[in-house]
């Protein structure tokens, strides 16, 4: 037996399963453009294209985060840079995570 919260979760799951993202092949110079006014304005560059078309943004926060990924042979070259297991992924995150620190801050400095 469903309740009423069943069905209002399901009816959002259904919206986003409609949803259908749109990949967009544009000029490198165009593409710069539009997410460094996304980034100016801290948002999203999907966000970014939204507010140019006049769409809805989420209102809700976004945990600002950096993403790759990373292949069984990525961890592999990672683990040896790192004098690591290619299996201890987590450690290997984490030195990740500090070289990219470094990096960055030399950057701002």
């Amino acid at each position: 037996m469903t309740n009423k919260s069943d069905k209002a979760k399901w009816a959002s799951s259904n919206k986003a399963i409609k949803a259908v993202q749109v990949a967009f092949d544009m000029d490198e110079k165009l593409q710069y453009v539009i997410r460094k006014e996304a980034l100016d304005a801290g948002l999203g560059p999907s966000d970014q294209i939204r507010n140019i078309l006049a769409l809805p943004v989420s209102k809700r926060p976004k945990r600002p985060r950096l993403t790759v990924s990373l292949s069984v042979d990525d961890y592999r070259v990672l683990a040896e840079k790192y004098g690591l297991q290619a299996d201890d992924q987590l450690e290997i995150k984490k030195r990740v995570m500090q070289e990219l620190i470094e990096h960055a801050s030399k950057a701002i400095e």
